[in-house]
C-alpha cells in the first residue's frame, strides 16, 4: 500500500515537473518589463464598493483595512489602440467605435466583455496570464490617486442630500480639460509608478456590483449582480458589462465617467504550477 502511494505521488511529481521545466527552459514570455509596475506587498485602506444600507437607508460602504499578501504586477498604463488593434486583426477581439486616429493612446469605447476578451487573447499570445484587476487591487495600485468613496456628511436623516452634495463637489472639482484619450503619462504618474489613474479614462475592474445590509454588527450581501461591474477613475462608478459609452448607461455617485478603457494585472508565470510541484515533492519525501 505504501509502495503504491509512493508510485502515485512520483507520477504526480513527474506530471507536474514537465510544465515547471518548460517554464524554466522556455524563452522569456513576451511581456514588456518596462511596461509593468511591481508593487510590493503592503497594507491599505479600502472603501467597499456596492450599494449599502442600514435600517433601510443608504449609507457609505464600510472602510476596511486590507493587505496585498504577494507582489502585484500591474500595467503602468492603459492598453493602447495599437495593442488592442492587434487582437482585432487576428479576429479575436471585436472592433469598437472610431478612435482619435492615434495609435499610442488608450483604447476607449470598450465594454467589460471586450476587455476580458483582450485579456484572454494576450494571455494565449504570451503564455502568461493577464486579467482585469479586482476593485481592491485597483485601489491598492492607485495609492494616493484612489479616492475615499464615503458619502459627504450633510444630513444623516436625508441620505439623498449626500448624493447631491457629492455631485456638486465633483462638478466643481478641477477635471481634465481634454476629453479625448491622451498618450500615456499625460495626467501624471503616481507613487507606485502607474500612469494616468486620475486622468480622463475610467478603467474596468472584475468586481461585481453588490447590495448589502449593515444592520447590527453583521454585513449581509443581499444581491450580487455580475452583469454590472465596478469601474474606477476620477471616482468610482458602476457599469453594465456590455456598455461601451458611459453616457448610454451606468450609475455613478457624481459626474458621469468620460471614457471606458482598461489596464491589466499580469500573473507570475508558472507560480501556481511551481507551488504544486513543491507540495508534491514534500508529500513524496514524507511517504
Amino acid at each position: 500500500m505504501l509502495m503504491l502511494m509512493k508510485i502515485k505521488i512520483a507520477m504526480l511529481v513527474g506530471a507536474l515537473a514537465a510544465p515547471v521545466l518548460a517554464t524554466v527552459l522556455a524563452p522569456p514570455p513576451q511581456v514588456d518589463p518596462e511596461g509593468i509596475s511591481r508593487l510590493a506587498p503592503a497594507s491599505f485602506s479600502y472603501r467597499a464598493a456596492g450599494d449599502f444600507s442600514r435600517s433601510g437607508k443608504p449609507v457609505e460602504g464600510p472602510l476596511r483595512g486590507l493587505g496585498s499578501p504577494t507582489e502585484l504586477l500591474v500595467m503602468k498604463r492603459q492598453v493602447t489602440v495599437a495593442e488592442y488593434d492587434r487582437c482585432v486583426e487576428e479576429g479575436a477581439c471585436p472592433r469598437v467605435g472610431s478612435q482619435s486616429g492615434r495609435r499610442d493612446v488608450p483604447i476607449v469605447g470598450v465594454s467589460w466583455h471586450d476587455a476580458s476578451t483582450y485579456a484572454a487573447w494576450i494571455s494565449l499570445k504570451t503564455g502568461v496570464t493577464h486579467r482585469l484587476p479586482t476593485d481592491e487591487e485597483w485601489t491598492f495600485a492607485a495609492a494616493e490617486k484612489a479616492r475615499d468613496e464615503a458619502l459627504p456628511l450633510v444630513d444623516p436623516a436625508d441620505p439623498a442630500q449626500a448624493w447631491i452634495a457629492r455631485y456638486e463637489t465633483e462638478s466643481n472639482r478641477s477635471r481634465p480639460a481634454e476629453t479625448a484619450p491622451q498618450p500615456g503619462g499625460t495626467f501624471g504618474t503616481n507613487s507606485k509608478g502607474l500612469d494616468d489613474l486620475a486622468g480622463n479614462i475610467w478603467e474596468w475592474t472584475d468586481t461585481c456590483f453588490i447590495r448589502a445590509s449593515l444592520d447590527g454588527n453583521r454585513e449581509q450581501v443581499t444581491n450580487t449582480n455580475c452583469g454590472v461591474r465596478v469601474v474606477e477613475g476620477a471616482h468610482r462608478a458602476y457599469m453594465t458589462d456590455f456598455i461601451r459609452d458611459p453616457k448610454s448607461g451606468g450609475c455613478a455617485a457624481g459626474v458621469p465617467p468620460t471614457n471606458l478603457g482598461f489596464r491589466l494585472i499580469v500573473e507570475r508565470p508558472g507560480a501556481a504550477v511551481a507551488d504544486a510541484f513543491r507540495k508534491a515533492v514534500k508529500l513524496l519525501r514524507r511517504a
